[in-house]
């Protein structure tokens, strides 16, 4: 599906050589392409006629001869931040409610002829950068849905990156603007807290919070913060701007951390940064290494004081209905409830000396440049080990609201995978104006690397798959497939030519199967269907002695299923005669784990 750039959109629609209305045709049309494909990008959706109505309202406007900075332009809300006349959700439906008004900066883009679309999916509560923890589904990178989107703002990413809306809200306290903006190639825009209204957003940590802008260029992030930043008097955390002139004519200090501070930074990752850094100088960008190790270090906070805030917010459904919560979420969050006020102090006094360190930096230097995370995981690594890899894809985003900076992530290249790669560039408070004319100029210095093209087909090419042993439904390892998406063709049973036994040593155990011709065995099997790349991803983690060949059923078809080396038959027993492995562990009293 076309990109297409705010700013032209509404310059047509105000000039009218297109309609809102048709606009909103258009629109309606990519979203229900993109339904087939991920359909747990939205949570709700603006019905069809109130949609046209909205753009009806907008080509009125302009017939009168007004002139709209957001003519027409669709737009998507993450469900964490009020929209009149949908449910808030903030991805838990137990928490769902309908609020009374639009939180003031949708209020704000409508009022610029914007037409809201509908709420996006979520990690809930905005507690996640990965874009799994969500009763509504789990959502893949737009590009290889093999990978985690990113989050927690990942259903506005997604829905930005694949073309169905130019510009969606996200939400940022460490970085769920900006993770999900870089792996899905978008800009990822959060501004100083405070300098767009918060009020109508549900908070994760109301102190650090910050709406955010997904857009696919950099001017169209610098026209939605033109339109947004404005002092909201009856949010306590809205706060007045101070005035900062344009980017100095004189070159620009950049800093980059020290290259033994680039933490766990992946090869492909790493390579793209070097690049990206490359580029600086083109723009009148001189680079200084600095020491960053005071603002990985107040990151750390994050996980510590600051997640009693997250508690707050959800203390009394943590009383009264913890299973409403993604099971994820709840155990973030219940461990709030051991931090005291004690350790909250301890955390603002260290807080206040890594912030002393962060502002020696600006003394040195406009801005810094890093990248926006230092690597991306699959959706079943995450999905394993969910606090871990969560924690390390903020390694670079965590300590921004922390330390009172403003940040944008831009596109910096791609892997191997086709996931996306982003650079950060990162400013004190009150120079997103600065900043964003900073990554104006870096984004339009022409690239090598090339946006792979999108698998936007609802059904994409699959691939059959037998399994005979702990993948069955049921057993130890039959989350590899679940988490892959694989869908159950059927259960049958293989042709008469195998023979089965019972691995020796494995944990969990398994059987191999072994093709021996005619006077074999019909052995039990369940067939699955894999998307290609998912089937790829399968294939690799298999570990040997087991292989993946061909399996003959018993209609005669040929399939993808487990085989084996020979070496895995030594001290293994021969449960053919059971004729599959489920009626081995009955008979035998077996653990399949």
């Amino acid at each position: 599906m076309p990109s297409v750039s705010i700013r032209t959109l509404a310059s047509d629609v105000n000039a009218r050589i297109t309609s809102a209305e048709e606009v909103v045709r258009q629109t309606v049309m990519r979203a229900a392409a993109y339904q087939e494909i991920q359909p747990e990008a939205w949570i709700s959706r603006v019905p069809e006629e109130h949609l046209r109505l909205q753009a009806r309202q907008v080509d009125q406007r302009i017939a009168r001869g007004e002139s709209l900075p957001l003519a027409g332009v669709p737009f998507a809300v993450k469900d964490n931040i009020d929209v009149a006349g949908l449910t808030t959700t903030a991805a838990c439906p137990d928490f769902a409610y309908r609020p009374t008004g639009s939180a003031p900066v949708v209020a704000r883009l409508l009022e610029a002829g914007a037409l809201v679309v509908g709420k996006t999916n979520l990690d809930q509560f905005a507690t996640g950068l990965v874009g799994t923890r969500s009763p509504y589904g789990s959502l893949g990178c737009v590009f290889n849905r093999e990978y985690v989107s990113g989050g927690s703002s990942s259903g506005s990413a997604v829905l930005v990156a694949a073309g169905v809306v130019p510009l969606a809200l996200g939400s940022d306290t460490a970085g769920s603007g900006r993770v999900p903006a870089a792996f899905n190639n978008l800009v990822g825009f959060k501004p100083t807290r405070g300098r767009w209204s918060s009020r109508g957003l549900v908070p994760a940590c109301r102190s650090l919070d910050c709406i955010s802008a997904l857009t696919t260029n950099v001017q169209d992030a610098a026209l939605v913060d033109s339109l947004l930043a404005n002092f909201d008097r009856d949010d306590a955390f809205s706060r007045r701007a101070p005035r900062n002139g344009a980017v100095p004519d004189r070159r620009i200090c950049v800093g980059v951390p020290h290259a033994s501070q680039l933490r766990e930074l992946a090869p492909e990752d790493e390579a793209a940064y070097r690049a990206a850094l490359g580029r600086l100088p083109g723009i009148g960008a001189v680079i200084i290494e600095v020491d960053a190790a005071p603002l990985f270090a107040a990151a750390q906070l994050l996980y510590g004081p600051w997640v009693a805030e997250r508690t707050a917010v959800l203390e009394s459904l943590l009383a009264k209905n913890p299973t409403a919560i993604h099971p994820v979420v709840r155990s973030i969050v219940q461990a709030g409830k051991g931090i005291s006020g004690v350790d909250t102090f301890r955390g603002l006094y260290a807080l206040q000396e890594f912030a002393r360190a962060a502002e020696e930096l600006w003394d040195k230097v406009d801005l810094l440049a890093l990248p926006t995370t230092p690597t991306i995981y699959r959706r079943t690594e995450v999905l394993a080990e969910p606090y871990q890899l969560n924690a390390h894809l903020g390694a670079y985003t965590n300590f921004v609201n922390l330390l009172d900076m403003c940040a944008v992530s831009v596109p910096a290249g791609f892997r191997g995978n086709c996931t996306g790669v982003g650079v950060s560039f990162i400013g004190p408070a009150w120079t997103d104006s600065r900043l964003l004319e900073f990554a104006r100029r870096y984004a339009g210095i022409p690239t090598e690397y090339a946006v792979p093209q999108l698998d936007l087909r609802a059904n994409p090419p699959r691939v059959p798959l037998a399994v005979v042993g702990a993948h069955l439904s049921g057993m130890p390892l039959h989350s590899q497939l679940t988490a892959r998406e694989a869908r159950l063709v059927q259960r049958t049973r293989t042709a008469p030519r195998y023979r089965l036994f019972a691995m020796s040593g494995e944990k969990p155990p398994k059987p191999a199967l072994v093709h021996c011709g005619e006077g074999g065995n019909s052995i039990e099997v369940e067939v699955y269907e894999l998307e290609v790349s998912s089937f790829g991803s399968f294939v690799a983690d298999v570990a040997a002695p087991l292989a993946i060949g061909s399996v003959t059923l018993e209609d005669g078809t040929s399939v993808c299923g487990f085989v084996c080396e020979p070496r895995a038959l030594e001290g293994a027993a021969d449960i053919s005669a059971d004729g599959g492995w489920r009626a081995y562990l009955t008979r035998t009293g077996g653990s399949s784990s």
